[in-house]
């Protein structure tokens, strides 16, 4: 967690009274916002990509500078690799924005209506959650990710991304901010509170009634600070310690793919897998496993059974980076680096109860030719996301076809998972009558 934000401080006055001043604006703004129609939406986040790419060489420099302070302050792999824009990157960020701007507008989707049998008609429709602080740590993505959300779902953003990203956040709010007012938006729709420091963000957590909802998204430190402390309405992302089980009927290639894929496509990432789980009779898909991860420089933290099926140096095995013994630590441990936790287990019951103990909702996984097993795991497991024989790294809002996300949601509120449009939107009731009384 950024060791800014982990220090407890009373805002003063003066902060205070920022946060309420910028609150208010973005509310303001919210208002010419509700009465565009989706087109119009649509152009500015078009105009939004365009300013990326146009922009780029300016947000790219100042990344290399945060990058660079990142390495001299001893930043983790981690969280610099959360941190890094490249060309690459910075294009993800401008296609996101344009299939955003592909997606149907959640704002006046009616979700039911009838007539009253007093002939009253009744409409339930979607509307904008309103002002929404979200609170991130070296994560420059979430401030184009949150901004265009935010855009097309009819919301204003309050938008604190922490010291260590500090100069890439103010020049991607400017940028966005200015391609906004130059469709014709108030550019208080999108505002960065990184000027006002750690009080500052204490003096949001205290903004109730200002701010409608906050949203925090980092380390298990940051999240918890906010759900702990915050007077506004939180909806809380969370930290995965996110289990693989490889079943006794697992295909050996389909095993090994999956959980190569899981563990080491990204490590930094919530959705990257970081606990697996071997039945004690898939013995030739547990040693394909493992041998994949080894060779990939996945250092194991194996049980006495993962042990004993760990490749031998010859075949690229612990000789290339040793396996330890793992210990009642690891298996709640979320590793976000090139490490894995490693049990075998004797039945499905007992992967399951594994995964009942550490879970932390996110998402879990299975790989199994036995449908039996599958849809029980499906029902039984208690998670954001349950995925049969596929890897955890789908768990995304992008991937899901959502466009972008605000983050992964672990709680069982209205959000849970990936958090898209509909997810930075509620409700309202409707009634039209003609002169109708209650008797």
């Amino acid at each position: 967690m950024d060791t800014e934000q982990n220090a407890q401080q009373q805002p003063a006055p003066d902060v205070v009274e920022a946060i309420r001043s910028r609150s208010a604006w973005a509310r303001a703004a919210c208002g010419e916002l509700a009465r565009a129609g989706r087109a119009r939406k649509d152009e500015t986040l078009l105009a939004l990509a365009s300013a990326l790419r146009a922009n780029g060489p300016a947000i790219l420099a100042a990344n290399a500078e945060d990058v660079e302070r990142g390495k001299a302050t001893g930043t983790t792999a981690a969280l610099l690799d959360r941190l890094i824009l490249d060309d690459d990157r910075l294009e993800g960020l401008a296609v996101a924005l344009e299939d955003l701007a592909a997606l149907p507008d959640p704002v006046g989707v009616v979700v039911r209506g009838r007539s009253l049998p007093n002939s009253v008609r009744m409409q339930q429709v979607r509307v904008p959650l309103g002002v929404v602080g979200a609170v991130y740590e070296a994560r420059p993505n979430v401030t184009v990710d949150i901004a265009g959300i935010a855009l097309k779902s009819g919301n204003a953003v309050i938008l604190r991304g922490g010291s260590a990203a500090e100069r890439t956040n103010t020049v991607l709010v400017q940028v966005l901010r200015e391609a906004v007012g130059a469709q014709g938006f108030d550019p208080n729709l999108i505002q960065g509170i990184d000027d006002l420091g750690r009080p500052g963000v204490a003096a949001l957590m205290e903004a109730h009634g200002s701010v409608d909802v906050l949203i925090p998204r980092g380390g298990r430190e940051l999240i918890q600070r906010v759900v702990r402390e915050s007077r506004v309405p939180v909806i809380e992302t969370g930290e995965g310690n996110v289990h693989l089980y490889i079943d006794a009927s697992a295909p050996v290639e389909m095993a090994a793919d999956i959980a190569l894929n899981a563990k080491t496509h990204r490590t930094s990432v919530c959705n990257a897998a970081e606990t697996l789980l071997l039945h004690q009779d898939a013995e030739a898909a547990g040693r394909e496993v493992l041998r994949a991860l080894t060779r990939a420089g996945v250092l194991l933290h194996v049980d006495a059974g993962a042990r004993a099926w760990l490749p031998d140096a010859a075949d690229g095995g612990p000789a290339a980076r040793t396996a330890v013994d793992a210990t009642e630590e690891d298996w709640g441990r979320e590793y976000l680096d090139m490490e894995m936790a490693v049990k075998t287990v004797g039945s499905l019951d007992e992967a399951m109860e594994h995964i009942r103990r550490w879970s932390t909702g996110h998402t879990e996984a299975i790989v199994t030719n036995d449908l039996a097993n599958a849809d029980r795991f499906v029902t039984e497991i208690d998670a954001a996301a349950v995925i049969v024989n596929a890897s955890t790294r789908f768990t995304d809002g992008g991937e899901l076809g959502l466009g972008s996300e605000v983050g992964i949601s672990t709680q069982k509120m209205h959000a849970r998972g990936p958090m898209g449009l509909e997810e930075l939107t509620t409700t309202k009731w409707i009634l039209r009558g003609d002169g109708q009384i209650r008797r």
